[in-house]
């Protein structure tokens, strides 16, 4: 490989002045660099963001496959739910793959495997809570060496030679930290309840390492283990800081734990991808709820630094500010995505901003240096629930600005009404509900009635895991979400043998979903179709005929003017799908675009923004698959798609290699083995990368 030399302009940085007078150097989120993608989210900043334009609104519709690789043989059996972001340094593709979590080297031109690293952790591996590919890996250099570094399923940090695949000796042991040891807490080795799927994140020699877990609508226990956050040297491998997301008695939040209950009470991880500003030396931390998701009656009070975006010192891991989103979470509301970094101009002035997509809608955006919103917060009421021994929180916050970017909360108004027919049904399923608005409590199911609580956004969002990606030269920030619900239904706990909790999402008159007892034995590899991915589970959902209960539409992608902190567009994205478009309840009539549901994670270049479709459907040409489509950023209008063999369940990302621009999705569905497929131009005349 031919290394390229460092730009002068990483190192003598653009000055700006920042929201107290001060200069400082340049932006850590001004997107990719020399054509490359380098990190996760494109730059440390996770604005997805890169300054190319060969590929356009004239030419999209015009991409060739270039190559496409398939990850079937990666793994005992084929993996269905591949969500990786590839990485591409030096004219290489760096990737994990396949049901094993293998890590892949692949020449970017041609997609021609390089080297392959895997491990075979055995039974640790059958119990890890966060298997498969899980989203990628993590790339670090010091302008001589250069390494790749992931966490297997297992949860462990290993750090491989770029460009050999070979474990570094000199990183651990023989090129292995072992995340489940020096935790401030014992796990056992094996059966540890404890992974992850999101990348670590490498800034200022430092590696940072988050923790997964199952979720948690049934928690075989009130107690679990606590998903503490570190940070390792990445030369050695050696602890250099741990965050404690549940405080220590004496810490920093401790007292918003009532009796006792952060002695117990585990998860609080930090499951979705962590952002850094180099300048500030400031990571950014976007924590879960605590055990279990929709009953906390074992842990009474707020329970920092649960549902918080907390920033850290890069070199220390010590608390520098925090903003507990959601008060003592009964929703998994999850924060479940990358925070962006956003310089935006308000009142004339540069503003260094943190923006937070959310499950429930909100985009909450602070100053990031002090944790101060940049535009009011408001503490407001919220229904109280009535399940006996819950802690219910009497306010949550409620951002002013920006407007929320999807649905929130359930009304008859916004029941399907495509037909009068369809929305009598739709009323008379809801009856049996309990519906409301956002931060509606979950229920007590009953025969009678209420079933469960229907809330919306529901468990998986509004946003998700891909997140958003934000434009630095226009200052737009772009999100794609869904319209979706959740059931939360509660009822008591079968048994001590089933679980030590005293509510688990369920419905009356019948068994709670499946979930392994205490004391099982190992759980077998999931099943060949397993979707074991992020961002909680809501249990069944409720269709009139085969149609979903909400209006459309069903995804949508919403553009912010960060300036101003408004909606700039809204689109829906995505073909309506089939089992709508062709209803025999909706026969004759005109159906708008209904866009669809699903997990989808956005790119955005110097003209588009792009994104794939998240279910298969059937194309114009009577194909099964779905459509990579390009949006006019300015607009939002539709100005290309091409065709894709499966739908996107990986964010794409972009490069130039060779005079040419490169995009890569990763695609999978049911019956169809995850793979990448790389488009380009067919010809290509002129590089206009920036």
């Amino acid at each position: 490989m031919v290394k390229s030399s460092r730009l002068a302009l990483v190192f003598v940085c653009l000055l700006c002045v920042g929201p107290l007078g001060v200069r400082t150097s340049a932006r850590p989120q001004s997107g990719t660099k020399n054509g490359e993608w380098s990190n996760y989210g494109g730059d440390l900043g996770s604005t997805r963001y890169a300054p190319l334009d060969q590929i356009n609104a004239d030419n999209f519709s015009k991409l060739d496959i270039a190559w496409r690789f398939k990850t079937d043989s990666l793994g005992p059996r084929p993996e269905f739910k591949f969500e990786s972001t590839p990485l591409m340094v030096h004219g290489v593709v760096y990737s994990t793959g396949g049901s094993r979590r293998a890590v892949v080297a692949l020449d970017a031109a041609t997609g021609e495997l390089l080297w392959i690293h895997r491990e075979d952790e055995g039974v640790r591996g059958t119990y890890a809570p966060r298997q498969l590919s899980g989203h990628g890996v993590a790339y670090w250099t010091d302008g001589k060496e250069e390494r790749i570094l992931y966490v297997t399923p297992g949860y462990r940090l290993i750090a491989l030679n770029a460009k050999t695949g070979v474990p570094i000796p000199g990183f651990g042991k023989s090129g292995v930290v072992d995340l489940k040891q020096d935790d401030d807490q014992d796990i056992d080795l094996v059966t540890g309840e404890v992974g992850l799927h999101s990348t670590p994140v490498v800034a200022k020699d430092v590696v940072i390492v988050g923790a997964a877990h199952l979720t948690g609508s049934t928690p075989k226990s009130r107690k679990n283990v606590k998903g503490y956050v570190r940070g390792f040297d990445v030369r050695t491998g050696k602890r250099l800081w741990i965050f404690h997301t549940i405080p220590r008695p004496g810490e920093y939040g401790a007292d918003t734990w009532e009796k006792d209950s952060l002695s117990y009470t585990g998860n609080t991880g930090v499951w979705a991808q962590i952002s850094v500003d180099e300048n500030l030396a400031l990571a950014y931390l976007p924590v879960e709820l605590p055990t279990g998701d929709y009953y906390g009656g074992d842990r009474p009070g707020k329970g920092l630094f649960g549902e918080s975006l907390v920033a850290v010192d890069l070199q220390t891991g010590k608390r520098k500010w925090h903003y507990q989103l959601v008060h003592h979470g009964i929703w998994d509301m999850d924060i479940p995505c990358a925070p962006i970094l956003t310089d935006i101009t308000i009142g004339g002035r540069t503003v260094k901003a943190v923006a937070q997509p959310t499950k429930q809608g909100f985009l909450y955006v602070f100053n990031r240096e002090t944790g101060e919103p940049i535009w009011p917060i408001e503490e407001r009421p919220v229904p109280k629930g009535d399940v006996p021994g819950e802690w219910y929180s009497p306010t949550q916050p409620f951002p002013t600005k920006p407007p929320a970017y999807d649905n929130q909360g359930v009304s008859i108004d916004n029941l399907i009404d495509f037909t009068p027919e369809l929305r009598a049904e739709a009323e008379k399923l809801a009856s049996k509900y309990r519906i409301g608005p956002l931060f509606t409590p979950p229920s007590v199911s009953k025969a009678d009635g209420p079933l469960a609580s229907i809330t919306s956004p529901g468990s998986t969002g509004g946003a998700n895991w891909p997140g958003g990606s934000y434009d630095p030269e226009t200052h737009k920030l772009y999100v794609y979400s869904q319209t979706a619900i959740a059931l939360l239904g509660l009822v008591p706990t079968p048994g001590p043998q089933f679980s030590d909790m005293e509510y688990v999402q369920g419905t009356a008159g019948k068994d709670p979903r499946p979930s392994a007892p205490m004391g099982a034995p190992p759980r077998p590899a999931p099943p060949a179709a397993a979707t074991q991915g992020e961002g909680g589970e809501g249990g069944p959902t409720l269709t009139v005929r085969g149609l979903p209960l909400l209006k459309p539409p069903y995804g949508r992608i919403t553009a912010y003017d960060m300036d101003k902190g408004e909606i700039a567009w809204q689109v829906p994205h995505g073909e309506t799908p089939d089992n709508v478009r062709n209803h025999a309840a909706l026969k004759g009539l005109t159906i708008p675009r209904t866009g669809q549901s699903g997990l989808v994670g956005v790119l955005a270049t110097k003209s588009l923004v792009i994104a794939g479709e998240p279910t298969f459907t059937t194309t114009a040409s009577g194909a099964r698959g779905a459509m990579l489509r390009a949006y006019d950023k300015a607009t939002g209008k539709e100005v290309g798609a091409v065709y894709m063999p499966a739908p996107q369940s990986g964010s794409p990302m972009t490069y130039m290699l060779n005079g040419q621009q490169y995009i890569i999705v990763s695609i999978s569905g049911r019956d169809f083995p995850g793979e990448l497929v790389a488009f380009r131009l067919p010809a290509v005349t002129e590089s206009r990368a920036n």
